[in-house]
């Protein structure tokens, strides 16, 4: 999927490249940068959601030992967090930090921002005014997807969402298959 994303959108004039520090997404932002020539700046406020004492349990041993923190987390994650974990308000806050820092540093020009499915649907959320708690309901967002933002006179403007075309066919048959 790195590859075929590099190949794809090596024409586009990328000014910077900014990646949460997990392997995973490291690991996608570097071909892209290896062809460019760019710089991963890596940020902590791109990492996905921290899920605390959930992190690696399967979702029914966390409703089996974590129901009450569950059940709260479902119907309200803007404020209402995994067990040891963070909130969607948590996320928002840091991850527009470095939403801010893009946009004063490069006014101009296109940035890739590589992060994780939560933390991008909330940094969305965030910026079209949809409430954070509802961030799973309102946007669908699938692993390896591009979704593309403008950053306008009149504000962020959403022009591609999820979109996975540049994987070709087979490898998106694999990925749904």
């Amino acid at each position: 999927m790195a590859r075929a994303f590099a190949d794809a959108h090596r024409s586009i004039a990328w000014t910077a490249v900014y990646v949460s520090p997990m392997k995973r997404t490291i690991a996608t932002a570097k071909p892209i940068c290896d062809v460019l020539g760019l710089e991963m700046q890596l940020r902590d406020g791109l990492k996905e959601i921290r899920y605390g004492k959930w992190e690696d349990k399967s979702v029914d041993f966390v409703k089996e030992h974590y129901w009450d923190d569950y059940i709260r987390w479902l119907a309200e994650p803007a404020w209402n967090a995994p067990t040891g974990g963070e909130t969607s308000v948590e996320i928002s806050s840091r991850a527009s930090l470095v939403i801010a820092e893009i946009q004063e540093k490069y006014a101009t020009g296109n940035v890739l921002v590589v992060s994780h499915k939560a933390t991008i649907r909330i940094v969305l959320c965030e910026l079209l005014g949809i409430d954070l708690g509802r961030y799973r309901d309102r946007i669908e967002m699938l692993a390896g997807s591009v979704t593309m933002l403008k950053f306008d006179v009149h504000g962020p403007l959403l022009q591609v969402l999820g979109s996975r075309a540049y994987m070709g066919e087979t490898l998106r048959a694999r990925l749904e298959g």
